[in-house]
């Protein structure tokens, strides 16, 4: 009943929290939801839990490996939504679009579409279904669409409707990929048309060809609008900007994780079809599409937020690059997906602290961040560092992994592209956020009264649950920089070898 509770933990959660009206008590129920999770999930990784529901839910190295991603950066959400919400409700509204929101929105509907998010995402890593699989994906679609459009403002209705409607068109895709999948499966001449992976897998020599690449496109097109490939990433600057910024840091650490599991269901049945390269190919041609797409918005970009947008873009061009090449490089891709959920999340997080304290999400106008909120600036730096694949921090690591795969089979030409395009988006980040990092505060934003000068924030406003989970997220990809613990390198083996990899 384990996997059962996985999912079921944060569903019961959300749906009493939408019925709790102690604000209190739902926020105690958020953190006991969210901790309850990881611990089930950590002893998973202690004993591996039998298959459940006839094999329709289960829990094999990737899914494994991604719940493990979801439940940590849950639980550092929830703790730092604590102190969002208690800033809220208290009336010390630092956020110019936030104010808006709690007159509106109750923070009741914003407790439990996190949990039932939570819950969907939890069912996307455990589905062996290619049904569930579906249905899950679609899930966090409905239930992350409230959160998106928490402020209430026209451009977070703009942002929510171009979510839900970019991502149905690509979630109907993924379901055309499922009819002919099914149609390959028919063809075997079984008289069993299973959905279920292991099945698949079992009988993917004898699986229709024609019929199975069909299915594969569309559910990369599908799957991969949702993953924020490029060019079907149109919702994700919307969303990820307008979003409130630990509900943007979900959206990026955990849910394109999501889609690219759903992507990696399907690479895994080409490969036991005999068909991985036909797969890989397409992973390289979108990967390389993405990153180049991303680099020529972040060159240009004003509004930081949208910058860690685009930033994902790029990164989830560098997965399905990585597991495209194959051997070693998808075992890169693999700790690539840790390296940049974590990452991402904290920038994230650090960015809800900054917006909150300068009221504006403009590039050009924020500055001083290491004087006026000095933890939150070293953060940010840290996190500008990671994101671009510096040393000492874990992107840089798997991102040389994934450089290696492609040298080593001789892709020099990729390898090229791959390294210029990562420095040019070192480039387009590092001119907009050290300026952020550096300097003095502004005078008009933060209302100093220094002659010729501005004064500095406040350290009180550096609240304790605002800052502790991104430093947590921080050290630990800093940890994971300069040593990957056996436990976390054997995750990421099982899952890059369930796709053909190392």
């Amino acid at each position: 009943m384990m996997i059962v509770c996985l999912v079921l933990v944060p569903a019961i959660a959300g749906v009493i929290s939408l019925a709790i009206r102690s604000d209190a008590l739902r926020r105690g129920l958020l953190i006991v939801g969210a901790a309850a999770h990881t611990l089930l999930t950590l002893a998973a990784w202690i004993r591996r839990p039998a298959p459940e529901l006839g094999g329709w839910i289960a829990l094999d190295g990737p899914g494994l490996l991604f719940l493990s991603i979801t439940s940590c950066l849950f639980l550092m959400a929830a703790l730092y939504s604590v102190g969002y919400l208690d800033r809220e409700v208290q009336g010390r509204r630092q956020d110019f679009e936030e104010a808006v929101a709690f007159s509106n929105a109750p923070e009741a509907r914003f407790t439990g579409s996190l949990l039932l998010f939570h819950a969907t995402m939890t069912m996307v890593a455990v589905s062996q279904h290619f049904g569930i699989l579906w249905v899950a994906v679609e899930a966090t679609t409905l239930v992350s669409a409230p959160l998106i459009y928490f402020h209430r403002h026209h451009r977070s209705l703009e942002a929510t409707w171009k979510y839900l409607l970019v991502c149905s068109v690509g979630i109907a895709l993924a379901l055309l990929g499922n009819i002919f999948l099914v149609v390959a499966a028919s063809r075997t001449g079984s008289g069993q048309e299973s959905m279920l992976l292991a099945e698949l897998v079992k009988q993917g020599p004898r699986l229709d060809i024609p019929w199975l690449k069909a299915a594969f496109l569309f559910f990369l097109v599908g799957y991969g609008t949702k993953m924020g490939l490029a060019p079907m990433h149109t919702w994700l600057p919307d969303a990820h900007s307008e979003s409130p910024s630990v509900v943007s840091a979900l959206l990026s650490g955990a849910l394109l994780n999501c889609a690219f599991l759903a992507i990696l269901r399907a690479q895994q049945v080409c490969a036991a079809a005999g068909q991985a390269g036909f797969g890989q190919e397409l992973l390289v041609l979108f990967g390389l599409l993405s990153m180049a797409f991303a680099a020529v918005f972040i060159l240009r970009q004003t509004d930081y937020k949208r910058l860690l947008a685009y930033s994902s873009v790029e990164h989830v061009g560098i997965l399905a690059l990585g597991v495209g090449l194959g051997g070693a490089a998808s075992l890169g891709a693999m700790l690539h997906a840790v390296n940049h959920s974590l990452t991402k999340a904290m920038l994230f997080l650090v960015a809800g602290n900054i917006l909150a304290a300068y009221r504006t999400k403009s590039i050009a106008e924020v500055g001083g961040i290491l004087r006026g909120l000095p933890i939150s600036g070293v953060l940010w730096v840290a996190g500008f560092l990671a994101i671009t694949g510096s040393p000492p921090f874990g992107p840089f690591l798997s991102e040389l992994t994934i450089l290696k795969g492609a040298l080593d089979q001789g892709r020099g030409v990729i390898a090229v592209f791959y390294l210029a395009l990562l420095a040019l988006i070192f480039v387009g980040m590092a001119t907009a956020v050290l300026p952020m990092a550096q300097g003095r505060p502004q005078k008009a934003l933060l209302g100093g009264d220094e002659p010729g000068g501005a004064t500095p924030l406040r350290l009180g406003s550096e609240r304790v649950l605002a800052v502790v989970p991104p430093a947590l997220l921080g050290i630990g990809v800093l940890v994971l920089g300069l040593y990957v613990p056996p436990v976390v390198l054997r995750a990421v083996h099982e899952a890059s070898q369930a796709v053909g990899g190392w």
